[in-house]
């Protein structure tokens, strides 16, 4: 098993960190995998990206020509991204950003309008966790449980936002 997938947006949408969440979840099932960041010189609002390969294997390399899953937080991110998803992948598009609809008809596509169930889960800026429960439920690939656990470890140091990110994480996997 491996898969391949690319998480895109502008700096300040928690992209990487996403991206970690996932890595984390892998290392924590014992996986191999690797995780492979790209931004511009901005922090907040410049571009940024990343790649992660989660296997059984050892990974031969970090690159992605043609992902599994494309997260697409933003509208440049889909249009960059849209076309390189292997046919049978999937596209998960943030509509609370992007309002366009893909043209591909041999991906699955997800639009999660992930701003309004951040809200709903309490802080507006766990979007990318209410994408990660969406990712995490469509991948099939992680126990559920252990990726509560990830989320609970990454936020240790900042216990009063640990409620609001599992909520967000359960209104995405309940998607």
């Amino acid at each position: 098993m491996e898969e391949k997938i690319i998480i895109a947006g502008f700096g300040g949408q928690g992209v990487l960190s996403l991206g970690q969440f996932i890595a984390y979840s892998a290392i924590e099932e014992g996986r191999e995998v690797t995780w492979l960041p790209s931004y511009g010189p901005e922090m907040r609002g410049g571009t940024s990206n990343c790649s992660v390969v989660v296997s059984d294997l050892q990974v031969a390399s970090p690159i992605i020509s043609s992902p599994d899953f494309l997260i697409a937080m933003n509208k440049p991110s889909l249009y960059k991204f849209q076309m390189k998803v292997r046919p049978g992948g999937c596209i998960i598009v943030n509509a609370s950003l992007i309002p366009d609809k893909v043209e591909r008809t041999d991906v699955r596509v997800l639009y999660i309008n992930a701003q309004d169930l951040a809200i709903e889960a309490g802080n507006s800026r766990t979007a990318n966790i209410v994408i990660l429960g969406v990712y995490i439920k469509q991948s099939g690939l992680f126990d559920k449980e252990k990726v509560l656990h990830v989320i609970e470890k990454k936020f240790a140091s900042k216990p009063k936002v640990i409620p609001a990110n599992i909520k967000a994480f359960e209104l995405g996997y309940a998607i």
